[in-house]
């Protein structure tokens, strides 16, 4: 008589080989989607960037701009992953920095500034990485 069914071997050769995938797929989707809000954060400090040389267009100034409520965090709704400020206006320049906040880390690039002349760096790692 024949039998019917998977024996508990096979069973336990195809969980194994579904751990060895997952072990290898979690870590690039982590890193997926740490590049995605790391591009949406960079994405809000353009808008911001262009907030400023508007503000500047119009008064001759940096001083006394803010950043608009609008663009203060990345993403722009739900939970913030970056918060997006503006810690130094002068007449002729600025910074725009995007910390991690709520909980959330980019321990790769850390945080993010963009300057009135379109510098970009990171705390943590190289620009190059950071601001693809």
């Amino acid at each position: 008589m024949k039998q019917r069914g998977i024996t508990l071997i096979e069973l336990m050769i195809v969980v194994a080989i579904i751990g060895i995938l997952a072990s290898v797929a979690y870590p690039s989707y982590t890193a997926y989607v740490q590049r995605g809000n790391r591009a949406d954060a960079q994405a809000v400090m353009m808008e911001a960037a262009q907030f400023m040389e508007r503000w500047f267009t119009t008064r001759g100034t940096y001083a006394g701009a803010a950043i608009p409520a609008g663009l203060g965090q990345s993403p722009k709704s739900g939970t913030a992953k970056f918060a997006i400020t503006l810690p130094a206006a002068d007449a002729v320049t600025y910074t725009i920095q995007a910390a991690p906040s709520g909980g959330y880390s980019d321990s790769k690039c850390g945080t993010l500034t963009l300057n009135a002349a379109g510098t970009k760096t990171s705390s943590a790692g190289t620009a190059a990485e950071c601001w693809r």
